[in-house]
């Protein structure tokens, strides 16, 4: 095992879903700031970074989005909390920032590898996001999927539920790696999924469109945070060699 290993185990190790904060514990905002950071460099599918962070860190801001994290003690208790959000609906605006991304990569747009990544973002995308006549796109979508499936390895998640979960994992493997970063800092964290993420919505005043992932509260951890062991199934019952 590396050095950089042992160090990454660690942390991985460190990381812990602590239920109470230390109330009197502030968080600076270049920790939150470099921790974000981090978390924009996580992998996503195709490079489109459906996704939007919200920093709570006001203390009346945090007694709320405490309540819409249906009053869970670690919420009310944190310095600061992160909302995860999915914006499926931003695509179109992210296919704008990676074609002119392309522009400045390639002089010439002719060239096998130019028109192998234009074709995938101009062409490919648009097919799979667009989310006008849903009731025709959508059956006809599978039904160009389900064909080519038949004929060889094809791509099977067309439908445009499938595409929100799609940029829901890459926004969950953002906050992965934020509640990583967190944890190498000596700090603690703990995502939520129990929230009402209609009231949460309204709170970031968030269109239709975006998708609440998780909110993932910050801060000093107490020792009564901790609710129990950590238990995991274990390995040979959750890992197969094919």
């Amino acid at each position: 095992m590396t050095e950089n290993s042992k160090i990454f185990k660690g942390i991985v190790e460190r990381r812990k879903s602590y239920r109470v904060f230390d109330p009197n514990y502030k968080i600076s905002d270049e920790i939150i700031k470099s921790c974000l950071e981090n978390a924009i460099l996580s992998p996503n599918s195709s490079n489109m970074q459906l996704w939007e962070f919200y920093v709570i860190s006001k203390p009346e801001d945090i007694q709320t989005v405490g309540k819409i994290c249906l009053n869970q003690n670690g919420a009310k208790s944190a310095s600061q909390i992160v909302i995860f959000v999915a914006r499926p609906d931003k695509w179109k605006d992210r296919q704008k920032s990676i074609i002119a991304h392309l522009d400045t990569r390639y002089n010439d747009r002719t060239t096998k590898e130019a028109k192998k990544a234009y074709s995938y973002y101009i062409k490919v995308l648009p097919i799979l996001f667009e989310s006008s006549f849903l009731f025709i796109r959508n059956p006809i979508k599978r039904l160009i999927s389900l064909y080519n499936g038949s004929k060889k390895p094809f791509y099977r998640e067309v439908h445009s539920n499938d595409l929100q979960v799609v940029a829901h994992k890459s926004v969950a493997l953002a906050a992965q790696t934020f509640m990583l970063s967190v944890s190498s800092e000596g700090l603690d964290c703990l995502p939520m999924e129990g929230l009402d993420s209609k009231r949460m919505k309204a709170f970031l005043k968030l269109p239709k469109g975006a998708k609440i992932n998780m909110a993932v509260a910050v801060g000093k951890g107490l020792p009564e945070g901790i609710y129990g062991p950590r238990f995991r199934i274990p390995y040979n019952e959750v890992v197969f060699n094919v």
